[in-house]
């Protein structure tokens, strides 16, 4: 195949040039989340940076064109474990194992190869663990244990139920979801279309493609600070047993915010397949599709860079907490502008639920825009501090207020979400996380086990490595994807997770709370250092790991 001229990316051939949407564009042109791998020659290359110049006379494998069988094979095993939930990471994660690790099958050094090959790559929903078991099944070094036990005749409007309860948004499951097909918004866009992509001042710079627009609106490939993380919600003044402050923390989805429109249509949802975590539950670019469309007569494409998701996306709220052991205390989170009455009560009804004695504020802080919609937002932090003060109310020796109590691995975490679900988490003295998850009928358990291990992942994250930087006017300062902090495979520990196949009453969301309860018990393992990300770190596997880097015709 041919694309015409030769100055851009591979990865703008293949989108917009040749139409080949499976592959998919999380950072670009910074080259560090991996959702644009494709096989150069058989060999794993990352398309944003490389420049299709280099490829020219080439064989470039995008994951339709795998062999079928092979297509087939890994697909089916991460829809067995729910190696994918929203699936936009997948396809590039798929080609480079099966690129990385070629015909090899099991043996001992099959988890470390998965894991460093994983290293070129992020994912936040499945939290990895899932990934490798879809690969050890693939491989044919395991066969499906009791994520899979439902691979057979899996009733698969129950498990999309179960996951539109995890993520908080319509969700397909399935194999085509480990391949791309999970319906993302620009994937479906029509050929030929205008984009447009913020220019800085508030408007958007609109060209006939990707490339013309951003260079039309002056884009500045983002980098990473050395600024320190700023704590800007203050412990309120009182005497406290467990003081906690957190910094603006973003929720890390890999798909940025797109949507089109035609004129007079109605725009694309930029949700695609899930949640977002609520990082797009007020996702402005539908809106904006649906204006421009009008405005230019055509379809219009609107697409935000990375850096434009991590500059006007909605961050949790930095919060800044203190509690007695017995429970009464106070808990203030910032945000640049209030919150409506009605998100107010909300969030104070949440944290009753979860810490009857904590009393909830807002105070004015400047920075990029905070969301009630967010993962659990404040009720977690203030479910955190609940169950780790009456933790310290049991044990004798507890230090003075204020002082840093001593790491405390292996106490059984209990959390119960405002909406009934209900998770305990310990994190054991070998770092190995144990979740016991209660959130009515199962209805699907590769859904409900792949959530609940994600879950884990992010709140480790959040407690341990997330967070960006935010300088003192307010303007984020860390722009690129690996600057969030998400935990990578290698830093992530075994987790083991266990249903409770039998219990009653509806289906409920269970996600949020183990997410809340991994957090605290994370928090108690690693000594309850009072800023967030904290120092501490729980015992992982050594690796040795380093990422892959990328090597420098026909498509298929």
């Amino acid at each position: 195949m041919e694309v015409a001229g030769g100055d851009g990316t591979l990865l703008d051939a293949l989108r917009d040039g040749l139409g080949r949407r499976c592959v998919k564009d999380g950072c670009s042109p910074q080259g560090q989340c991996g959702c644009c791998t494709v096989l150069v020659d058989g060999t794993p290359r990352v398309s944003c940076v490389t420049p299709v110049r280099r490829v020219a006379g080439r064989e470039v494998t995008t994951i339709e064109g795998l062999d079928q069988e092979v297509r087939s094979t890994w697909s089916a095993a991460f829809a067995a474990v729910g190696a994918s939930q929203c699936g936009f990471c997948s396809p590039g994660i798929i080609l480079r194992l099966v690129g990385s690790m070629g015909s090899g099958r099991g043996g001992p050094e099959l988890g470390p190869s998965i894991r460093r090959a994983l290293a070129a790559h992020l994912c936040r929903c499945t939290g990895w663990q899932t990934i490798e078991e879809a690969a050890e099944i693939a491989t044919g070094a395991s066969r499906p244990g009791q994520a899979g036990d439902q691979a057979d005749g899996r009733d698969q409007a129950a498990a999309a139920r179960r996951a539109r309860l995890e993520g908080g948004a319509d969700q397909m499951v399935g194999p085509d979801i480990a391949l791309g097909r999970g319906g993302f918004a620009d994937d479906s866009a029509p050929r030929g279309a205008l984009v447009a992509v913020p220019d800085g001042t508030g408007s958007y710079a609109v060209a006939p493609t990707l490339a013309a627009a951003r260079s039309l609106a002056g884009k500045v490939q983002g980098r990473r600070s050395t600024e320190p993380l700023l704590h800007p919600v203050p412990v309120p003044d009182g005497s406290w047993d467990i003081t906690l402050q957190t910094t603006w923390v973003d929720p890390g989805y890999l798909e940025p915010d797109a949507s089109w429109c035609g004129p007079g249509g109605i725009p694309r949802s930029s949700l695609g397949n899930g949640g977002a975590f609520g990082g797009k539950a007020a996702s402005p670019v539908a809106g904006h599709a649906r204006e421009l469309a009008d405005r230019y007569g055509q379809p219009v494409r609107v697409l935000w860079s990375r850096e434009d998701v991590v500059r006007m996306g909605p961050k949790r709220p930095p919060v800044g907490g203190g509690i007695r052991s017995d429970g009464a205390g106070v808990l203030v989170f910032g945000s640049p502008s209030p919150w409506s009455d009605e998100e107010m009560d909300a969030i104070r009804d949440a944290v009753r639920a979860v810490a009857p004695g904590l009393e909830v504020r807002q105070v004015p802080i400047s920075g990029p825009p905070v969301s009630a919609a967010i993962r659990a937002a404040v009720w977690a932090e203030a479910a955190v501090l609940a169950v780790v003060a009456r933790w310290s109310a049991t044990v004798p020796s507890a230090a003075p207020p204020g002082a840093r109590l001593s790491a405390a691995p292996g106490v059984p975490i209990t959390v119960i979400s405002p909406g009934g679900g209900r998770a305990t988490v310990t994190v054991g003295r070998d770092g190995r996380v144990v979740v016991e998850v209660s959130a009515g009928p199962v209805l699907d358990v590769a859904v409900l086990r792949s959530y609940a291990i994600g879950a884990v992942h992010q709140a480790l994250g959040w407690v341990l490595s997330e967070g960006i930087a935010v300088d003192a006017g307010g303007e984020v300062r860390d722009l690129t994807v690996r600057s969030l902090g998400v935990l990578p495979a290698r830093e992530t520990p075994p987790i083991e997770v266990r249903l409770d196949r039998d219990a009653a009453g509806p289906p409920v969301n269970a996600s949020d709370a183990v997410f809340a309860a991994t957090a605290a018990a994370c928090w108690l393992a690693t000594g309850l250092v009072p800023t967030w990300p904290g120092a501490g770190r729980i015992p992982a596997r050594a690796q040795g790991l380093k990422t892959q880097a990328p090597a420098a015709g026909s498509v298929r």
